[in-house]
């Protein structure tokens, strides 16, 4: 049987996750609520049921989530009956005395960094699956589907491993542990087809509604919770807007649309030709090498 390219990611994606359960110990899920890694989440579904996963779901939250993805993330698991770890960025805060940025554009976004190393420390994970996609960003499709980090969580690009004929080694030292990204060769326009085709339920928020948001520097950002604070040159306006990505409210942006159903959403996609973080991630656009330098400092 001719297998159609949906099917063959799938396929890829089931195995890697079944290569992660057969080669490690202690694996995790990391797990949002994000329309990536509810997708991830399906694909578990389909390699290991009836079985009860292989491992947890595991969200660090920064305390500056979007509610619908959360309220999502909390529903998800509950109904699937799986073990959801949570732990907090503002925890990390408190606990190791971390000087939370300021400024027009300050998002915490940065410091999961701290609470993922120490939760991966405290649960003794030596894998995490997650939902980059190399389509993304830069340094993202400089990353191999099994990514090997240091005892500190650090990525070097040096230290890749080739993955011939989907042969993936996850042999690691005492204190290392591998990022796996089933998903790493699907695009955007991918994951929206898949979810279409597997009737997956997402939060509200990833189509249009109207939202009442904050004007700057050409972006539109979400006003809840008083997280981002109006600024001089700033407006408040009411539009009608969906998400591309559900990050922190602090540094994700809105895009305008009209698309309120998965076929008007695939649509809007495939006539775009700016990636996802590229329109909406402000965090991405500090510097030419943003994501890099999180990813060397242990970033996901």
């Amino acid at each position: 049987m001719k297998l159609d390219y949906l099917d063959q990611l799938e396929s890829e994606a089931i195995h890697i996750m079944r290569e992660v359960a057969g080669q490690f110990e202690r694996p995790a899920l990391l797990f949002s609520g994000g329309k990536d890694s509810i997708t991830l989440v399906h694909l578990a579904r389909k390699a290991f049921r009836p079985g009860k996963f292989p491992f947890p779901l595991v969200h660090i939250d920064t305390g500056h989530n979007f509610q619908e993805a959360l309220d999502f993330r909390d529903h998800l698991a509950e109904s699937l009956g799986e073990r959801l770890i949570v732990r907090y960025v503002e925890d990390t805060i408190r606990e190791k005395k971390l000087k939370e940025p300021t400024g027009r554009n300050a998002t915490r976004n940065g410091l999961q960094t701290f609470t993922l190393l120490d939760t991966i420390e405290e649960f003794e994970f030596d894998a995490c699956i997650g939902g980059a996609r190399r389509d993304e960003e830069k340094a993202r499709a400089k990353e191999r589907v099994f990514s090997v980090r240091d005892e500190f969580g650090s990525w070097d690009p040096k230290r890749q491993r080739p993955e011939l004929w989907n042969l993936y080694n996850g042999k690691i030292h005492k204190g290392e542990n591998v990022r796996v990204f089933p998903i790493s060769n699907w695009t955007e326009l991918d994951v929206w087809n898949y979810i279409r085709r597997e009737n997956i339920a997402l939060p509200n928020i990833y189509f249009a509604h109207e939202r009442e948001l904050i004007q700057r520097d050409g972006k539109l950002m979400a006003t809840e919770g008083g997280i981002i604070k109006p600024e001089a040159g700033d407006q408040i306006v009411t539009r009608r807007v969906r998400f591309r990505t559900v990050g922190d409210i602090s540094c994700t942006a809105a895009v305008e649309s009209t698309a309120d159903t998965l076929d008007s959403v695939i649509t809007e996609i495939q006539a775009t030709r700016i990636s996802e973080r590229g329109e909406t991630r402000m965090d991405d656009q500090m510097s030419e090498a943003a994501m890099e330098d999180r990813k060397k400092g242990g970033y996901f």
